[in-house]
Protein backbone atom coordinates (compact mmCIF):
# COMPACT_ATOMS: atom_id res chain seq x y z
CA UNK A 1 0.00 0.00 0.00
CA UNK A 2 3.05 2.23 0.06
CA UNK A 3 2.27 5.64 -1.49
CA UNK A 4 -1.20 4.59 -2.65
CA UNK A 5 -3.76 7.40 -2.56
CA UNK A 6 -6.85 6.73 -0.47
CA UNK A 7 -10.04 8.71 0.01
CA UNK A 8 -12.19 7.87 3.04
CA UNK A 9 -15.63 9.38 3.56
CA UNK A 10 -16.83 10.23 7.04
CA UNK A 11 -13.21 10.20 8.15
CA UNK A 12 -13.35 13.02 10.64
CA UNK A 13 -14.17 10.80 13.58
CA UNK A 14 -15.04 7.29 14.72
CA UNK A 15 -14.77 4.40 12.32
CA UNK A 16 -13.76 6.55 9.35
CA UNK A 17 -10.94 8.16 11.30
CA UNK A 18 -9.64 4.73 12.31
CA UNK A 19 -9.73 3.56 8.68
CA UNK A 20 -7.91 6.65 7.43
CA UNK A 21 -5.30 6.32 10.18
CA UNK A 22 -4.63 2.62 9.58
CA UNK A 23 -4.29 3.16 5.83
CA UNK A 24 -1.76 5.92 6.56
CA UNK A 25 0.12 3.70 8.99
CA UNK A 26 0.43 1.14 6.20
CA UNK A 27 1.91 3.70 3.81
CA UNK A 28 -0.99 5.39 2.03
CA UNK A 29 -1.56 9.11 1.61
CA UNK A 30 -5.13 10.00 2.54
CA UNK A 31 -7.83 12.41 1.44
CA UNK A 32 -9.94 12.87 4.58
CA UNK A 33 -13.52 13.63 3.51
CA UNK A 34 -16.16 14.63 6.02
CA UNK A 35 -19.28 16.75 6.32
CA UNK A 36 -17.52 18.57 9.18
CA UNK A 37 -14.44 20.36 7.82
CA UNK A 38 -13.05 20.91 11.31
CA UNK A 39 -12.83 17.22 12.21
CA UNK A 40 -11.56 16.44 8.70
CA UNK A 41 -8.74 18.89 9.27
CA UNK A 42 -7.92 17.38 12.65
CA UNK A 43 -7.69 13.87 11.21
CA UNK A 44 -5.59 15.12 8.29
CA UNK A 45 -3.18 16.81 10.70
CA UNK A 46 -2.79 13.59 12.67
CA UNK A 47 -2.06 11.66 9.47
CA UNK A 48 0.59 14.19 8.50
CA UNK A 49 2.04 13.63 11.96
CA UNK A 50 2.56 10.01 10.91
CA UNK A 51 4.74 11.20 8.04
CA UNK A 52 2.13 10.72 5.31
CA UNK A 53 0.47 13.31 3.07
CA UNK A 54 -3.12 14.27 3.80
CA UNK A 55 -5.83 16.46 2.35
CA UNK A 56 -8.91 17.58 4.29
CA UNK A 57 -12.06 17.75 2.16
CA UNK A 58 -15.55 18.95 3.04
CA UNK A 59 -17.97 16.44 1.50
CA UNK A 60 -21.70 15.90 1.80
CA UNK A 61 -22.16 12.34 0.55
CA UNK A 62 -25.84 12.99 -0.20
CA UNK A 63 -25.02 15.83 -2.60
CA UNK A 64 -23.90 14.87 -6.11
CA UNK A 65 -21.95 18.06 -6.75
CA UNK A 66 -20.20 17.90 -3.37
CA UNK A 67 -19.02 14.32 -3.94
CA UNK A 68 -17.81 15.00 -7.47
CA UNK A 69 -16.03 18.21 -6.44
CA UNK A 70 -14.23 16.49 -3.56
CA UNK A 71 -13.20 13.63 -5.84
CA UNK A 72 -11.83 16.08 -8.39
CA UNK A 73 -9.96 17.98 -5.68
CA UNK A 74 -8.33 14.79 -4.42
CA UNK A 75 -7.35 13.74 -7.93
CA UNK A 76 -5.92 17.17 -8.68
CA UNK A 77 -3.98 17.31 -5.41
CA UNK A 78 -2.51 13.80 -5.48
CA UNK A 79 -2.64 13.04 -9.22
CA UNK A 80 -4.87 9.98 -8.77
CA UNK A 81 -7.09 8.10 -6.33
CA UNK A 82 -6.31 4.40 -5.84
CA UNK A 83 -8.53 3.48 -2.89
CA UNK A 84 -12.01 4.78 -2.08
CA UNK A 85 -13.77 3.83 1.15
CA UNK A 86 -17.50 4.57 1.41
CA UNK A 87 -17.75 4.81 5.18
CA UNK A 88 -19.99 7.81 5.93
CA UNK A 89 -23.27 6.67 7.41
CA UNK A 90 -26.12 7.39 9.77
CA UNK A 91 -29.04 5.66 11.42
CA UNK A 92 -32.43 6.42 12.94
CA UNK A 93 -33.85 4.41 15.81
CA UNK A 94 -37.58 3.83 15.41
CA UNK A 95 -39.91 0.88 15.18
CA UNK A 96 -41.55 0.35 11.79
CA UNK A 97 -44.97 1.60 12.87
CA UNK A 98 -43.43 4.73 14.41
CA UNK A 99 -40.87 5.55 11.73
CA UNK A 100 -41.53 8.61 9.62
CA UNK A 101 -40.87 8.79 5.90
CA UNK A 102 -38.36 11.55 6.61
CA UNK A 103 -36.38 9.26 8.94
CA UNK A 104 -36.41 6.51 6.33
CA UNK A 105 -35.33 8.84 3.53
CA UNK A 106 -32.45 10.31 5.54
CA UNK A 107 -30.88 6.94 6.31
CA UNK A 108 -31.30 5.57 2.79
CA UNK A 109 -29.98 8.80 1.29
CA UNK A 110 -26.85 9.01 3.44
CA UNK A 111 -25.98 5.32 3.48
CA UNK A 112 -27.05 4.01 0.08
CA UNK A 113 -27.17 7.07 -2.17
CA UNK A 114 -23.90 8.19 -0.58
CA UNK A 115 -22.23 4.88 -1.43
CA UNK A 116 -23.58 5.06 -4.99
CA UNK A 117 -22.31 8.60 -5.55
CA UNK A 118 -18.94 7.74 -4.02
CA UNK A 119 -18.56 4.55 -6.05
CA UNK A 120 -19.45 6.36 -9.24
CA UNK A 121 -16.93 9.13 -8.57
CA UNK A 122 -14.27 6.56 -7.74
CA UNK A 123 -14.99 4.52 -10.87
CA UNK A 124 -14.68 7.56 -13.11
CA UNK A 125 -11.18 8.18 -11.72
CA UNK A 126 -10.04 4.57 -11.53
CA UNK A 127 -11.21 3.26 -14.90
CA UNK A 128 -8.63 5.32 -16.90
CA UNK A 129 -5.99 4.23 -14.36
CA UNK A 130 -6.97 0.58 -14.89
CA UNK A 131 -6.55 -0.01 -11.16
CA UNK A 132 -8.51 0.64 -8.05
CA UNK A 133 -10.01 -0.56 -4.79
CA UNK A 134 -13.50 0.38 -3.59
CA UNK A 135 -14.50 -0.75 -0.11
CA UNK A 136 -18.02 -0.21 1.21
CA UNK A 137 -18.74 -0.20 4.92
CA UNK A 138 -22.01 -2.08 5.14
CA UNK A 139 -23.11 -3.93 8.29
CA UNK A 140 -24.02 -7.39 9.45
CA UNK A 141 -27.48 -5.87 9.88
CA UNK A 142 -27.61 -5.85 6.09
CA UNK A 143 -27.57 -9.66 6.09
CA UNK A 144 -29.59 -10.20 9.22
CA UNK A 145 -31.61 -7.63 11.10
CA UNK A 146 -31.39 -4.87 13.64
CA UNK A 147 -34.38 -4.48 15.96
CA UNK A 148 -35.82 -1.00 15.69
CA UNK A 149 -33.53 0.00 12.82
CA UNK A 150 -35.29 -1.24 9.68
CA UNK A 151 -34.11 1.77 7.66
CA UNK A 152 -30.50 1.08 8.64
CA UNK A 153 -30.72 -2.63 7.84
CA UNK A 154 -32.36 -1.89 4.50
CA UNK A 155 -29.73 0.65 3.52
CA UNK A 156 -26.89 -1.70 4.43
CA UNK A 157 -28.49 -4.56 2.50
CA UNK A 158 -28.65 -2.24 -0.49
CA UNK A 159 -24.93 -1.57 -0.12
CA UNK A 160 -24.25 -5.29 -0.42
CA UNK A 161 -26.19 -5.39 -3.68
CA UNK A 162 -24.34 -2.30 -4.90
CA UNK A 163 -21.03 -3.94 -4.03
CA UNK A 164 -21.75 -7.10 -6.01
CA UNK A 165 -23.16 -5.31 -9.05
CA UNK A 166 -20.34 -2.77 -9.33
CA UNK A 167 -17.74 -5.49 -8.83
CA UNK A 168 -19.09 -7.21 -11.96
CA UNK A 169 -19.03 -3.99 -13.94
CA UNK A 170 -15.59 -2.79 -12.91
CA UNK A 171 -13.61 -6.03 -12.84
CA UNK A 172 -12.45 -5.63 -16.44
CA UNK A 173 -10.80 -2.38 -15.37
CA UNK A 174 -8.79 -4.13 -12.64
CA UNK A 175 -10.93 -2.50 -9.97
CA UNK A 176 -12.10 -4.60 -7.04
CA UNK A 177 -15.20 -3.77 -5.01
CA UNK A 178 -15.83 -5.37 -1.63
CA UNK A 179 -17.84 -4.71 1.50
CA UNK A 180 -16.92 -4.99 5.16
CA UNK A 181 -19.79 -5.91 7.48
CA UNK A 182 -19.06 -4.80 11.04
CA UNK A 183 -20.97 -6.14 13.98
CA UNK A 184 -21.28 -4.03 17.11
CA UNK A 185 -18.45 -1.51 17.13
CA UNK A 186 -18.23 1.00 19.96
CA UNK A 187 -18.48 4.35 18.15
CA UNK A 188 -20.37 7.62 18.50
CA UNK A 189 -22.97 6.34 16.00
CA UNK A 190 -23.76 3.12 17.88
CA UNK A 191 -23.98 5.10 21.11
CA UNK A 192 -26.39 7.56 19.49
CA UNK A 193 -28.54 4.72 18.17
CA UNK A 194 -28.59 2.98 21.54
CA UNK A 195 -27.11 -0.21 20.07
CA UNK A 196 -25.35 -2.48 22.54
CA UNK A 197 -24.50 -6.10 23.16
CA UNK A 198 -26.49 -7.10 26.20
CA UNK A 199 -26.31 -10.89 25.85
CA UNK A 200 -22.74 -12.26 26.01
CA UNK A 201 -23.86 -15.34 24.08
CA UNK A 202 -24.43 -13.15 21.03
CA UNK A 203 -20.69 -13.00 20.40
CA UNK A 204 -17.91 -15.56 20.50
CA UNK A 205 -15.20 -12.99 21.20
CA UNK A 206 -16.82 -11.19 24.09
CA UNK A 207 -14.98 -7.87 24.10
CA UNK A 208 -16.54 -4.94 22.28
CA UNK A 209 -15.45 -4.38 18.72
CA UNK A 210 -13.01 -1.53 18.13
CA UNK A 211 -12.89 0.73 15.07
CA UNK A 212 -9.41 -0.59 14.38
CA UNK A 213 -10.82 -4.12 13.95
CA UNK A 214 -12.78 -2.88 10.93
CA UNK A 215 -9.94 -0.68 9.71
CA UNK A 216 -7.53 -3.62 9.42
CA UNK A 217 -10.08 -5.53 7.34
CA UNK A 218 -10.46 -2.53 5.04
CA UNK A 219 -6.69 -2.24 4.72
CA UNK A 220 -6.44 -5.88 3.64
CA UNK A 221 -9.14 -5.52 0.97
CA UNK A 222 -7.43 -2.35 -0.29
CA UNK A 223 -4.03 -4.01 -0.51
CA UNK A 224 -2.22 -5.83 -3.31
CA UNK A 225 -2.66 -9.08 -1.38
CA UNK A 226 -6.42 -8.92 -2.05
CA UNK A 227 -6.11 -8.42 -5.81
CA UNK A 228 -8.17 -11.57 -6.59
CA UNK A 229 -10.97 -10.82 -4.12
CA UNK A 230 -13.96 -8.89 -5.41
CA UNK A 231 -17.71 -8.78 -4.98
CA UNK A 232 -17.49 -10.32 -1.52
CA UNK A 233 -18.49 -9.41 2.02
CA UNK A 234 -16.18 -9.74 5.00
CA UNK A 235 -17.86 -9.93 8.41
CA UNK A 236 -16.00 -8.33 11.31
CA UNK A 237 -18.33 -9.25 14.14
CA UNK A 238 -16.52 -11.10 16.91
CA UNK A 239 -18.54 -14.13 15.91
CA UNK A 240 -21.95 -12.48 16.31
CA UNK A 241 -24.73 -14.72 15.09
CA UNK A 242 -22.85 -18.03 15.08
CA UNK A 243 -25.41 -19.46 17.47
CA UNK A 244 -28.45 -17.96 15.78
CA UNK A 245 -31.24 -20.40 15.06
Amino acid sequence: MQDRIALVTGAGRGLGKAIATVLAQKGAHVAVADLDPETAGQTAAEIEGLGRKALALEMDVTDEASVDQAAAAAQEHFGRVDIWVNNAGTGSRAMLHEMTAAQWDLVLTVNLRGAFLGSRAAARIMMPQNWGRIVNISSRAGKGSSHGHCSYSSSKAGMIGLTKSTARELGKHNITVNAVLPGFIATELTAKLGINITNPEQVVLTRKGKPEDVAYAVAFLASDEAEWITGTTLEVTGGTGLFAG
